[in-house]
């Protein structure tokens, strides 16, 4: 196993420098700090982690890292990374990646605390991921595609589910379609919204930068974003929720003003997340796999560690659920 002073020795520099490097420390410049991490990197370099996980050959454990724990979206992906795990007789961490490239979380990339990582957390960069990725240490990205062949890519086909959510709107007569996005650095919400567009394109209707509000995926800004469309005082007749939990709370500011779903407003939602049936009017949404995202996840860990032939890329299909939130537009009200 590398030392530091292997890392040093490649990268010609004083050990003590190679230290403050590999720490993020400001006490050496980019250049340098890029010089040692490269160093490292080819030399498969561990820091000191949990000192009695790095003695074995391996942990036994999968990290999960999302970017909240707590969402109901989160659930059932992480019951099919369970399952799958527990099948393996390994154990599953899962953590939150709040607080970014500084968090927790990402201790387990950089210094292999684990023996692969699922990662679905739009706030760690390429950057971290891909300086992490090596051989022997599968990684596989639910949220972005990266170039290197120890990174492996399990996909929502969210191009598609945008523009089937859209579709839907239009073809039900709605033609001022709103759509509440999630944060600005989600590849997922950047995706759904190519569908949105491609769809108002494909069917001639006008994009109108008003009525995109930022919702930041959750039932909180939701409501928040829901409240500011209403503040313009000019409705459209739909709007399209980048994710079901931000529609939840854009039910609540409609309810809150006394705008009737679907009578005043149509609404649909993207994730079918099983609260949205129960909801009044239930939420007609777009569902994504997400049990089967996470058990395909970790299956792809679990044959890239037994080094089978596996597939670096696999898509998966979104299908529209109809259910109460859309009426069709009567242009006779209007």
């Amino acid at each position: 196993m590398a030392t530091i002073k292997d890392v040093a020795k490649m990268a010609g520099v004083a050990v003590s420098t190679a230290s403050y490097a590999l720490n993020n420390t400001n006490k050496v410049s980019p250049a340098t700090r890029k010089k040692v991490f490269e160093a490292a990197k080819q030399l498969n370099y561990q820091k000191n982690g949990l000192a009695s996980d790095l003695k074995k050959t391996n942990t036994n454990t999968i990290a999960l890292i999302l970017s909240d724990l707590s969402g109901p979206f989160y659930s059932e992906l992480i019951k099919g990374v369970q399952d799958v795990t527990m099948a393996n007789g390994y154990d599953l961490i899962a953590c939150s990646s709040i607080g970014g490239n500084q968090s927790t979380a990402v201790k387990f990339l950089k210094e292999k605390r684990v023996d692969g990582v699922i990662i679905l957390a739009h706030n760690i960069s390429d950057d971290i991921i891909l300086d992490s990725a090596r051989e022997g240490f599968p990684i596989v990205v639910l949220d972005r595609k990266l170039e290197n062949e120890h990174v492996l890519h399990v996909e929502v086909d969210n191009v598609h589910g945008g523009y089937l959510a859209t579709e839907y709107l239009i073809e039900q007569g709605h033609e001022e379609i709103a759509y509440i996005s999630g944060p600005y650095n989600s590849h997922d919400n950047e995706l759904r919204f190519e569908g949105y567009m491609e769809a108002l394109k494909n069917h001639h209707l006008p994009y109108q930068s008003k009525w995109k509000i930022s919702g930041d995926f959750t039932r909180e800004g939701g409501y928040k974003a829901t409240k500011m469309l209403i503040a313009q005082g000019d409705l459209p007749q739909a709007v399209f929720y980048a994710n079901d939990e931000m529609a939840l709370g854009g039910m609540q500011a409609f309810s809150e003003k006394g705008i009737s779903i679907p009578e005043d407003i149509s609404i649909i939602g993207f994730d079918d997340i099983q609260l949205s049936e129960y909801l009044s009017p239930p939420l007609t949404t777009i569902r994504q796999p997400k049990y089967e995202a996470g058990a395909l996840a970790v299956h792809s860990v679990f044959q890239e560690l037994a080094k089978e032939k596996v597939d670096r890329y696999y898509k998966l299909s979104t299908e529209l659920i109809e259910r109460k939130s859309v009426k069709r537009y009567d242009k006779s009200r209007s």
